[in-house]
């Protein structure tokens, strides 16, 4: 246990430094840990989530082929004209779908569509895109907290318990988009100077004329059908019995199968760093999970409650976002439903299983690393050429995370206690 915790806490200390490629130092960890059989290579390939590898691969195919197209500059010039060019209602149009994106399809599909437009917003009324993007991960963390399917803990805690959609909806979508429209507000003030713009580019966006982005209309014609069907599939795919990461390959395999752009091209346009990044850090969480590291720690952090339920509850949501928050919020969430379970006891106060949602999700905006649509942002960002460093991140997600868990706490001690 103890080798497992020193190579995650080294790696980490490392990739704050940002003096070292966080792949690479994900790679270095994952190996030192399966050659000193800390964890094994069957543990090791267990650990990995090749559904979400299968997932963020198909997107990246889906986006890079639409992309070529001109759709996605289409889009960012209708909603800069939506918005008037004005900073706040920029922000709202694109935060606000992404929230409510984030609520039905998953979190990193929603940031895998949502940061190419906006990155060509930026461009188009020259600001600083990256606090935009910011903006984006935290709403679409917090927003995917709304529904049952939005984040993988619920997925997980509705599997365990029974818990339906609607129970989802009525106990923790209030609260998640209360919070969410609170923290786009304070973040728009925190990032207003970043967000001026100018008259002369707010002119020129509005002249625009969004139909003549559109580069290539044949090629348009036969994967905008694709893409559509794809995010309809996205929506259906518990009814369908499908996994994301089929609906994303399938997607991106019809594409490929229709598409007369270079297929060494397309495949050049993957983010192979970001894909390697997560199996090393998929292999590095698995240890810490394997050696019982995440399990002990939350078990002793829990028994500090003495079984008085306002100090469970409180407990269980916040070892929930700053646990998860640090090492990732999916087996954070696997180890503490029997923890959960223990506490409840059998008795249906199911306030416990609200606690533990809200702050495996709400966790998932402390770093850089504490979910994947986070990872995926800054690997879009680093290959525009525009990277987020892990500071950069924490400086957001740190006071994002904290103001979010008070808010939580009030809705707990509100509704619940």
């Amino acid at each position: 246990m103890a080798l497992a915790v020193a190579v995650f806490a080294a790696a980490l200390a490392l990739i704050v430094t940002e003096k070292v490629d966080r792949t690479k130092i994900a790679l270095v960890g994952a190996a030192l840990l399966i050659l000193t059989q800390t964890i094994d290579q069957d543990g090791a390939i267990e650990a990995i989530h090749f559904d979400t590898l299968g997932l963020l691969a198909g997107m990246m195919i889906v986006v890079r082929l639409t992309e070529t197209t001109g759709v996605y500059t289409y889009v960012a010039i209708r909603a800069g004209q939506l918005s008037k060019g004005r900073p706040f209602l920029l922000v709202v149009a694109l935060a606000i779908p992404t929230a409510v994106l984030s609520a039905f399809l998953d979190n990193l599909t929603t940031i895998l569509l949502m940061v190419p437009i906006t990155f060509l917003l930026a461009d188009a009324f020259d600001i600083d895109p990256i606090p935009l993007i910011l903006i984006e991960v935290m709403a679409c963390n917090i927003g995917g907290t709304a529904t049952l399917i939005g984040d993988p803990p619920n997925i997980m805690i509705a599997s365990a318990t029974g818990l339906s959609f609607m129970d989802f909806i009525v106990n923790v979508a209030p609260i998640a988009y209360f919070t969410t429209a609170v923290v786009v507000c304070l973040l728009y003030l925190a990032f207003r100077r970043k967000l001026q713009i100018a008259p002369d580019a707010r002119e020129k966006v509005m002249e625009l004329d969004a139909k003549r982005s559109i580069e290539n209309p044949d090629e348009l014609k036969r994967l905008l059908p694709v893409l559509l069907l794809t995010i309809v599939a996205f929506f259906l795919h518990k009814p369908l019995g499908l996994e994301p990461a089929t609906v994303a390959l399938t997607g991106a395999t019809v594409m490929l199968l229709l598409s007369r752009q270079s297929l060494e091209e397309t495949l050049g346009g993957i983010e192979w760093p970001t894909l390697f990044f997560f199996v090393g850090l998929f292999v590095m969480v698995g240890a810490l999970e394997h050696t019982g590291a995440i399990d002990e720690l939350t078990h002793a952090i829990v028994s500090l409650t003495d079984g008085d339920r306002t100090a469970e509850l409180l407990a269980i949501a916040w070892v929930a976002s700053i646990v998860g928050g640090i090492v990732d919020n999916i087996p954070l969430t696997a180890t503490m439903i029997p923890v959960v379970e223990s506490i409840e006891g059998g008795s249906g106060d199911n306030a416990y299983w609200w606690a533990l949602s809200l702050g495996a999700c709400f966790g998932g905006n402390l770093t850089i690393i504490s979910a994947a649509a986070n990872v995926a942002a800054a690997g879009m960002a680093s290959r525009a050429g525009q990277p987020i460093g892990f500071m950069q991140f924490l400086r957001v997600g740190v006071p994002v995370t904290l103001f979010s868990m008070l808010l939580v706490t009030a809705y707990l001690y509100l509704r619940y206690i």
